[in-house]
């Protein structure tokens, strides 16, 4: 047990914890844009399809055309405000409950979406972290040196590292509770891909053209059902770091890259890479990145990096 504390509770330096709120918040604040035409759909769908699902459940009806577009602009800018730091105690816990709202509104049109699910969660971690805001913030002159490495950075960087490694877990014990044995033997995955593929061609979607052809080739799927459970009920040893997260984050790349190939189904969030910046030292990437660009001076690039030697 206090080997655990002592893991969860090692401390980290504040431009860690602040690399993950730049990186997940500024991701989640692209994705509102670049979803921007399906979060609004709803609008303009049958109030007959309106199915509400999650805190969406409280309304008995759909929401004025008004009210769904004022959310969504306000989950943008709370998103926005949060990314840079600004009013975080305030801004971040407001975005994590806008962008669940909008998210969650979207869903309940009688299809549910998958691929954000994980981003939600990271950013309502990040939303009740005020520390993740002590340095890097805009218009905030913070010297790192006074903040250095504490356990109130690093806690926040277990969470979010259980909580992605959690959800590939649950997606294999889903795929076994629901599917049995049928998933082992391959034929589901088989059934399931062959399902997605008719019902894009039935809308005139995209589709994939190699799922198809894979369709066709029935002993593929036993290995591909069995590499996809050790993947996802494998997930834990990321936490152990070093090799065994750039390894496991390397098989995570391999199967959504196959999740595209075959079905034509995009994750933006683990594809970005920033769903796993919590399992590594995510500030150097930042560091680097504004050092590339000029603009180190302004955030103080070589004082967080003695910081964090």
């Amino acid at each position: 047990m206090n080997r655990l504390a002592g893991w969860f509770f090692a401390p980290a330096p504040a431009t860690r914890l602040a690399a993950g709120r730049w990186l997940c918040l500024g991701v989640a604040v692209v994705y509102l844009f670049a979803a921007m035409s399906p979060l609004l759909r709803p609008m303009n769908l049958p109030r007959s399809s309106f199915q509400p699902v999650g805190v969406v459940s409280v309304l008995a009806a759909p929401l004025p055309r008004a009210v769904v577009v004022g959310a969504y602009v306000a989950c943008v800018g709370a998103g926005v405000l949060a990314t840079v730091g600004k009013w975080y105690r305030y801004s971040a816990p407001a975005f994590a409950l806008l962008i669940l709202w909008v998210t969650s509104y979207r869903n309940s049109w009688g299809m549910l979406f998958h691929n954000e699910n994980l981003l939600v969660l990271h950013v309502a971690v990040l939303a009740f972290c005020p520390s993740a805001a002590d340095v890097w913030t805009l218009g905030k002159a913070t010297k790192t040196q006074r903040v250095g490495h504490a356990p109130s950075y690093g806690w926040p960087l277990r969470v979010l590292s259980l909580v992605t490694v959690a959800t590939y877990v649950v997606s294999g014990l889903a795929k076994l509770i629901h599917a049995g044995p049928g998933w082992l033997g391959g034929e589901e995955i088989r059934a399931h891909i062959a399902f997605d593929a008719v019902r894009k061609l039935e809308l005139g979607s995209v589709h994939s053209p190699l799922g198809v052809a894979l369709i066709k080739l029935p002993w593929a799927f036993m290995p591909l059902s069995l590499l996809t459970l050790a993947f996802e009920l494998g997930a834990p040893v990321a936490l152990l770091g070093g090799r065994f997260a750039r390894v496991w984050v390397l098989v995570c790349y391999g199967f959504h890259a196959g999740v595209v190939a075959l079905m034509m189904i995009v994750f933006p969030y683990p594809l970005s890479g920033v769903a796993f910046a919590s399992l590594f030292a995510a500030e150097r990437w930042i560091t680097w990145g504004l050092t590339r660009l000029g603009r180190g001076a302004h955030l103080a690039v070589q004082n967080d990096r003695q910081a964090d030697a």
